[in-house]
């Protein structure tokens, strides 16, 4: 560029932070993805040498995504996500997920993550018959978020909400909840909330998340299965109800299931 102006692409890589661990980057680190930076391989290996069982953790929350939203698409008929927290591109992202199923499904992102911003183009793909969008936008801007998903999304028809480990990520609980509930208040009857979160039950894990908010990285807080449980307040809970990911539904092919620290749940919009 001649004239000093930039484009968003390189807008959104002059944001990113290399010197600091990002959660999203670690993620994809220890899903066997290549976006990431040596700050985030070092602390992903940091937090998996206190917390060996991290790994295992993040391949069954992209496996349980897989299920969860094979069965509200499919049993369902769920036509239209709303996948808040997406987080880097790896494999069976939820658009791919959804869209094997039906074809013509409608696929909303929302991220605030420059590097996220910077591939928001490989989530950009879409099967002909569907729609896939990305917003830019703060979970802790919920109105915005909804404002935004109305222009891709019809808010008179069942949509499916995802918060896949994002919500640990707002600090104070009372506000996490909050944010929940107002955009579940904005979903018709018939729509579905897919969730998961890590959470505190193992001593070990705690110890890896303390080191890991000690880097002075956006920090994450895991939260008890009770208080996870508030975030579903007033919904119908599809059987098995919130339980360790791997425990849900799991296909038949999925045999000595190890439970993790993580848990999550589908429930309905009545």
């Amino acid at each position: 560029m001649t004239d000093g102006s930039s484009t968003p692409d390189q807008q959104a890589v002059n944001k990113i932070d290399t010197t600091v661990p990002h959660s999203a980057r670690i993620w994809n680190y220890w899903m066997g993805g290549k976006d990431n930076y040596e700050v985030d391989r070092i602390a992903g290996d940091e937090y998996r040498e206190v917390a060996p069982n991290i790994e295992t953790m993040a391949r069954a929350s992209r496996a349980y995504l897989i299920r969860t939203v094979t069965h509200v698409a499919g049993d369902c008929g769920i036509r239209q996500f709303l996948d808040i927290g997406t987080g880097l591109p790896t494999y069976d992202n939820t658009h791919q997920v959804a869209q094997r199923v039906a074809p013509e499904a409608r696929i909303v992102y929302v991220d605030n993550d420059p590097l996220v911003l910077r591939h928001a183009q490989a989530l950009l793909t879409s099967t002909r018959e569907g729609v896939t969008d990305y917003i830019d936008a703060d979970l802790q801007e919920p109105e915005r978020i909804l404002e935004a998903a109305a222009k891709t999304l019809d808010f008179d028809r069942p949509i499916a909400l995802m918060l896949m480990g994002i919500l640990g990520h707002i600090q104070n609980y009372d506000e996490a909840v909050s944010v929940v509930r107002r955009l579940q208040d904005a979903l018709p009857s018939g729509s579905y909330f897919v969730h998961y979160d890590s959470t505190d039950t193992d001593q070990a894990l705690q110890e890896a998340q303390q080191g890991y908010d000690d880097t002075g990285a956006v920090p994450y807080v895991l939260r008890s299965v009770a208080q996870i449980s508030r975030f579903y307040e007033g919904l119908e809970l599809i059987e098995p109800g919130i339980v360790s990911c791997p425990l849900w539904r799991p296909g038949p092919s999925e045999t000595d299931i190890e439970t993790t620290d993580v848990h999550g749940g589908v429930a309905r919009k009545p």
